[in-house]
């Protein structure tokens, strides 16, 4: 099997390799690093390619995605009181405007 075939994956792990890609891609990284960190997480997650039997029944560890969403909460904590609250009554004037417009 060459290297970089994805044959071995299953359809789970292909769907959530796209899908940390698209994050990365919408955040402005190019096309070639967001899959390459994509796979990166899904084998580190998973253990690599799951579908011919080898390490079936293993659960995945989340530790990426928890360790993802515990920065982001700490960008936002580490902001002022101010900014957050700013950004806070920007957004429900959005939901607002759009729920009633």
């Amino acid at each position: 099997m060459p290297r970089g075939d994805k044959s071995s994956y299953t359809d789970k792990q292909k769907r959530k390799a796209d899908h940390i890609e698209q994050g990365y891609e919408d955040r402005g990284v190019s096309h070639a690093e967001a899959e390459r960190r994509a796979w990166a997480t899904v084998n580190k997650e998973s253990g690599g390619g799951n579908k011919s039997g080898s390490g079936r029944g293993k659960p995945d560890s989340h530790v990426s995605s928890r360790k993802g969403g515990r920065k982001g909460g700490a960008a936002s904590a580490k902001r002022p009181a101010a900014d957050r609250s700013t950004a806070a009554k920007k957004g429900w004037e959005t939901r607002r405007r759009k729920a009633h417009g």
